[in-house]
């Protein structure tokens, strides 16, 4: 994205306008499956998933050359986990957790190699045979996301848009809403004039980042859309299993019974 607050598209696909899938498994074939399937990215969830550093690992070997670029969840603000899933591959980090201007900061410079970060050298593809950037390139070629979704995060959107580093905002509408103690459906309906969406993408734009979020289905894309968030996880891989056996069943008509004993 311009820093004028132009919506760019790059060859990464974590950009304005873009749909993701939003994955909470460690199955590298599902996985392949997905980044395969016409998503622009795909998200891995270190957070609220199983995956772990093992795990990553093998991720990132699996999506390299699968066709949509790896976002990976981290847990915390952590710069070990922040510069592994980077290590591995990924073309941005969503780090959650952030509550002051102070969290943004270790994320956004755990994303970077000195001297505009703290990342230390150690890409995971040379272990497998493959080649890594040159550190300039990788720092170019990645994006930290800080998610907005704690009321310190609001209250602060502004200068955490300002950190250097810091390439968007990601909305977590679920966790935001609890914290401001109303709905989601709430939160994503408010228009009025100081709304907490509304706030949040007026400071991505003020200062030319990215402001991206989970939307988890295909209604609630289009109610983020709304507010000029475009960037989004508009499904999850629980709901394109649970949709497509759906639609399976109710595509064949043949009869349905269980398996019983024979005799």
């Amino acid at each position: 994205m311009a820093h004028d607050g132009t919506a760019t598209s790059d060859n990464r696909g974590v950009a304005e306008p873009s749909r993701g899938i939003w994955t909470f498994t460690s199955d590298v074939d599902l996985l392949r499956r997905l980044a395969a399937a016409g998503f622009d990215w795909v998200a891995v969830d270190a957070q609220h998933g199983p995956l772990d550093r093992a795990g990553l690992h093998a991720i990132g070997r699996a999506l390299g050359d699968a066709g949509a670029p790896l976002v990976v969840r981290v847990p915390a603000v952590d710069p070990g986990w922040i510069g592994a899933a980077l290590d591995a591959g990924a073309a941005a980090v969503v780090v959650p957790s952030v509550t002051t201007v102070s969290d943004a900061v270790v994320a956004a410079r755990a994303a970077r190699y000195p001297p505009a970060g703290d990342r230390s050298w150690g890409p995971f593809p040379p272990l497998w045979g493959g080649s890594a950037p040159e550190p300039a390139t990788a720092d170019a070629g990645v994006r930290c996301l800080v998610m907005v979704e704690t009321v310190g995060a609001l209250a602060d959107v502004d200068a955490i848009a300002a950190t250097p580093g810091v390439d968007g905002l990601f909305v977590g509408p679920l966790d935001l809403a609890l914290a401001l103690g109303t709905t989601v459906d709430a939160l994503l309906d408010d228009r009025s004039v100081d709304n907490p969406l509304g706030a949040v993408v007026a400071a991505a734009r003020r200062h030319g980042i990215l402001v991206a979020g989970f939307a988890g289905t295909p209604a609630n894309a289009q109610r983020l859309r709304a507010h000029g968030i475009r960037c989004l996880a508009v499904t999850t891989d629980l709901a394109v299993v649970a949709e497509g056996c759906r639609a399976v069943l109710e595509t064949d008509d043949g009869p349905s019974q269980g398996l019983t004993p024979a005799g």
